[in-house]
């Protein structure tokens, strides 16, 4: 026997350096029969060879049953998902012991032509949102969006569906680092840097039934619908500076809709009933970008009813929105901003057509609290509008929009002392899209701008732009 079973292994190891590879010898059983099939172990010793193997099988069997309870054999080991990494079902992210991690994010680019109005005796618009130069200017830079980096960290833990979401939004153009934040007016030097605006940070807990609570900073909820139903939310659209151009465009900011922003906040999500989902919640005071200092001593207060359904084959999304602030000024009395908006999106086959209207008062125009009074606090109207339409066949899309936004004077006072106070913005946009695959669409736009004061100056400004946008 032990002749045998060092003739056993000598041949295998003889058959290893023959060249007998690891799938060939997958067993012992096959790696004996190759070994005599070609002549290295005789019949005799090849049919020892099997009967050793077969013992030794016998016995391994036999220790395991006598290992396992009642002489069973044992249930294979159970592996415990929480101590390995897995892929998501869907989006790029992954799923680590109970939480998953999931990444978004979007990088964007145009070739941007501005042709502004030259300046002249009765080019002065206070508000006006056509550019206005010596001559034409050339940039490449960002559109309404910078690009951003989203990663959500979502879980269930006591019975509680719990995330936190933080959105980092950094643009191509370097920032002059002068102004309000990472978007101020740019610095097209060298030696210049781009900025990060951290836009969100905020935390969900929620389960059916109960609906959502979010607490931090995120997009608001008035005004953030017509946003995100802009067609210009893709692409530059008005341009605001060209020449020193910051991480962000006006698009139709301005031309059609107060900017929603991104605020801190405590809101409350309810769960969608027959398509129908309400949200409120309290917010940030914000302090006025053009009034008296103030120290506000109430929140703001915020609320949105959406409608999401189908009629006769078509599509709708409908939505109204509202806002109220109180504002206290520190040398003496109060105003209260307020809006509201309405907005309904119709798809029918490739056709999608939009429709928003907004109204307020001591809101201002352009960004919340810009123009929203005269130096005494009083307060001033504003409204607008956009229209737009927009048609895809295959990979091609084409469509276009009309907006504008009017602010008026708070008394006749403030019509004496502001005469080139902007009456309105208003754009024109066209765009041709093609989706190159499903990360990345090509575009190419048309913006007519024109700014018009209380006292007749105006302002008229063309911009072209082509460039592409990247989503995942």
């Amino acid at each position: 026997m032990r002749k045998t079973k060092l003739l056993g292994g000598a041949a295998i190891a003889l058959a290893l350096c023959l060249g007998a590879t690891s799938a060939e010898a997958s067993t012992a059983s096959d790696l004996l029969k190759r070994l005599h099939d070609k002549g290295i172990l005789t019949d005799d010793e090849y049919a020892a060879l099997q009967a050793e193997e077969k013992a030794d099988q016998a016995k391994a069997a036999e220790a395991v049953a006598a290992a396992a309870p009642g002489g069973q054999p044992a249930a294979p080991a159970q592996i415990d998902d929480r101590r390995f990494v897995k892929m998501t079902d869907s989006g790029v992210g992954l799923v680590v012991g109970p939480a998953t991690i999931k990444f978004s994010g979007s990088v964007n680019g145009f070739y941007v032509h501005d042709s502004p109005q030259k300046a002249g005796a009765n080019t002065a618009v206070t508000g006006g949102l056509a550019t206005v130069g010596s001559g034409n200017s050339s940039a490449v830079r960002n559109g309404l969006l910078p690009g951003f980096f989203k990663i959500d960290v979502t879980t269930t833990q006591g019975g509680w569906n719990v995330g936190a979401h933080f959105g980092m939004y950094p643009g191509i153009n370097s920032n002059s680092w002068s102004g309000l934040s990472a978007n101020s007016a740019g610095q097209p030097t060298a030696f210049a840097t781009s900025g990060i605006d951290f836009r969100q940070t905020y935390l969900t807990f929620g389960r059916a039934g109960f609906g959502e609570v979010k607490i931090g900073r995120d997009i608001g909820l008035f005004g953030s619908d017509a946003i995100l139903n802009d067609i210009t939310l893709l692409t530059p659209g008005s341009p605001g500076s060209n020449t020193a151009p910051g991480n962000t465009t006006l698009g139709r900011i301005g031309v059609g809709y107060i900017y929603t922003d991104f605020q801190p906040q405590i809101t409350y999500t309810s769960p969608a009933y027959k398509g129908f989902q309400a949200a409120v919640g309290i917010f940030q005071p914000l302090d006025s970008l053009s009034g008296s200092a103030q120290n506000n001593s109430e929140p703001g207060f915020q609320a949105k009813l959406t409608y999401d359904g189908k009629i006769q084959g078509a599509g709708l999304h409908l939505w109204m929105s509202g806002l109220t602030q109180k504002h206290d000024v520190i040398s003496g009395g109060s105003y209260t901003g307020r809006g509201l908006d309405a907005g309904a999106k119709v798809t029918v086959g490739p056709v999608a057509v939009t429709g928003y209207y907004y109204t307020a008062k001591g809101l201002g125009t352009e960004a919340l609290n810009l123009f929203d009074t005269d130096v005494f606090g009083n307060t001033r109207g504003s409204e607008g509008f956009y229209v737009q339409a927009m048609a895809t066949f295959g990979k091609w899309s084409a469509g276009g929009s009309y907006g504008a936004s009017y602010l008026h004077y708070a008394n006749a006072a403030d019509a004496l002392a502001n005469p080139t106070l902007v009456s309105s913005n208003a754009s024109g946009v066209g765009q041709i899209r093609y989706g190159l695959n499903s990360w990345v669409t090509l575009i190419s736009e048309y913006t007519h701008t024109t700014a018009k004061a209380h006292n007749g100056n105006k302002d008229d400004s063309d911009t072209m732009a082509f460039g592409g946008i990247l989503f995942f």
